[in-house]
Parts: structure tokens; C-alpha cells; sequence
């Protein structure tokens, strides 16, 4: 007697990411608890199903090879399931805005009045939002992610393209 599979949804998952060490720029404390917030959140609740396989759960190796993002993309065990490289191109403006509004967002925390940190984070999520659409749209056909996911993937992706 085989032992039954565990249902769809415990095998279409994360249970591990790693960031490779040499993408990850320097960064200062701000971005660093982003990314443990990021991947904590991310391994809790996550829906990750690479196309056409159903042997999860998975590991991500994350990391930037020239001007692509690696999702090199295995089982728990380590076995390579398949990997997929990404143009960073399509995501280089968003990444841009949303630093550039991620430096305003942790300045107006230390001074500015309740209200205009408030916008500032408004807009924040705006520009976070648009660039998850978008890691969506270039893993579309590749791997099947939900819109939470996309987030703290984009968040990921975004600390791998910091470079201090």
C-alpha cells in the first residue's frame, strides 16, 4: 500500500527561499527587515505551482544573473525541478519608483505628520501592487502564483536589486 499524496494545495507551495548571497548588494536596515518580513510572510502563506509539475513542495533559489532574475525552482529535497530566467527590464522603472518612494516612505516615519506618511505609504502600495501585477504577467505560462504570493516575491526581487 503507497502512502496517499498530500492534497494539491500542501504540494503547491514555498517551504523554503533562498536569496543568493552574491545578488544581495548591501543594504541598510530598512531593506533587511523587509526581506525577513518578506520571506517569513511568504513561507507562511503562499501559493507557488510551476506549470505542468505537481511534485511540491518547492524550494526558491532566488537570485540576478546579469540583467535576469533566476527562479531556479526545486523540490523540498533539492532536486531540481526547473529553473526560469526572467528579463529584469520590464520591472528596472517599477523597481526605480518604488525605491525612490520606499526612501521618502522611511524618512516621512522619523518626521512628518501622521497624514502625509499615511499618502506616502498609499502610494507606496501603489507602486508595490503594479510591480506584483507584473512579476505575474512574466511568470504567466511558467508558474502559477496568487497575488500575495506576487507581493513578497516582488519584495524579494526588489532587495536582490538593491545595491546600497
Amino acid at each position: 500500500m503507497s502512502a496517499a499524496k498530500p492534497p494539491a494545495a500542501a504540494r503547491q507551495r514555498l517551504v523554503s527561499v533562498i536569496l543568493d548571497e552574491e545578488s544581495i548588494g548591501r543594504s541598510n536596515p530598512d531593506v533587511e527587515h523587509e526581506r525577513k518580513v518578506a520571506i517569513y510572510d511568504l513561507l507562511e502563506q503562499n501559493s507557488f505551482a510551476p506549470v505542468g509539475h505537481d511534485g511540491g513542495p518547492y524550494a526558491l533559489h532566488l537570485s540576478i544573473d546579469a540583467n535576469r532574475l533566476v527562479f531556479d525552482i526545486r523540490r523540498e529535497d533539492g532536486t531540481p525541478v526547473v529553473a526560469h530566467l526572467l528579463s529584469l527590464t520590464p520591472l528596472r522603472r517599477i523597481v526605480k519608483d518604488y525605491y525612490m518612494i520606499c526612501d521618502s516612505y522611511y524618512q516621512a516615519i522619523r518626521t512628518a505628520t501622521p497624514d502625509k506618511i499615511e499618502a506616502i505609504d498609499m502610494g507606496r502600495r501603489g507602486i508595490h501592487n503594479e510591480g506584483s501585477r507584473i512579476l505575474m504577467e512574466r511568470l504567466k505560462g511558467k508558474v502559477t502564483i496568487d497575488i500575495d504570493t506576487a507581493r513578497r516575491l516582488f519584495t524579494l526581487l526588489c532587495v536582490l536589486h538593491w545595491k546600497g
